[in-house]
């Protein structure tokens, strides 16, 4: 299986917990709580371990919180590479209500990042002795990290001989889109910003992705519509996968494991189609989930079989 490498510039401990009812202005009694490493590059990074593979997690990591963060990545055998920052790392909060299935997703800004901090994530990949064969960048920037962060890692992965697999959004993503990536993940919201359009219709979504393709900006564009499945655009056209059916429990980290399987399926050498359909199964495993949860191999591998 070729080397994957995660980076999470923004990573955080996610809780997850329940109430009977949400009110304003009430004391809320919670049930238990769970606690998660979580941003997007370790969701990705814990999925992959789920999933039977290997990966190298790279996050910023800082203050008692990023302490407690690592320690949630050891109890899961999770490799990692803590990048050492001042700031204490966020805590996100999912709230389940109970009466109604409601939930409720609060996402913390994060710590500001100085000019030698966010470098040093860049010099952590640098320092590779051994380039990674993928390298998986997936969430938001922290504030003080600059707009085109991942466009610098675009290039530095170019440089490298590493295929640069991006999930974010807004102006991080157009920067990282202009240098050219090898693979992007946009849901259809995110994809309507990138190419300022409204995309109304199945066929101008296509011709979106498509011209990302054909300009050779992106050697490939997975575009997420939900439960809809995704749409797949590459040099061999464009094409549709479906989601499979199944109850849904929580959609937290459902993105992030559809990346780990795309991410772990070309590492172990399929074709990009058959990544594709995996990285959607596993997916739909994640949801299948409650709480914070992310996909189970066993899930993951029987909805990609079923979908054949």
């Amino acid at each position: 299986m070729k080397p994957i490498l995660t980076l999470t510039m923004n990573p955080a401990i996610d809780a997850s917990s329940s109430v009977e009812n949400v009110f304003a202005e009430h004391k809320l009694r919670c049930g238990p709580v769970r606690y998660d490493a979580g941003g997007g590059g370790i969701n990705v990074a814990r999925a992959i371990q789920r999933l039977g593979g290997n990966s190298l997690a790279l996050h910023c990591c800082g203050g008692p919180s990023g302490e407690i963060l690592r320690a949630l990545l050891e109890e899961e055998d999770v490799p990692q590479q803590p990048i050492e920052i001042c700031g204490w790392t966020r805590e996100n909060l999912t709230i389940n209500e109970r009466a109604t299935g409601q939930q409720y997703r609060f996402v913390m800004q994060g710590p500001v990042l100085s000019e030698l901090e966010w470098q040093r994530a860049l010099g952590a990949i640098l320092s590779q002795e051994i380039p990674p064969d993928f390298i998986v960048a997936s969430g938001s920037l922290p504030p003080g990290a600059p707009e085109d962060f991942y466009g610098r890692l675009a290039r530095l992965a170019r440089e490298r001989g590493s295929r640069l697999i991006l999930d974010t959004s807004g102006p991080a993503l157009e920067a990282a889109v202009a240098e050219g990536v090898f693979l992007i993940k946009p849901s259809l919201r995110e994809l309507r910003a990138l190419v300022h359009a409204d995309l109304g219709t199945e066929a101008e979504q296509e011709e979106a992705a498509m011209q990302l393709v054909s300009t050779r900006r992106c050697e490939a564009v997975v575009v997420s519509l939900g439960a809809a499945g995704v749409i797949l655009a590459s040099s061999a056209g464009i094409e549709r996968f479906r989601s499979p059916t199944v109850a849904v429990r929580s959609k937290v980290g459902a993105g992030d494991s559809t990346v780990a399987g795309i991410s772990v399926s070309l590492a172990r050498g399929r074709s990009l189609r058959d990544a594709v359909r995996f990285g959607v199964a596993a997916g739909a495993a994640a949801v299948m989930n409650s709480g914070t949860e992310l996909c189970h191999r066993a899930d993951a591998e029987r909805l990609f079989a079923q979908s054949e």
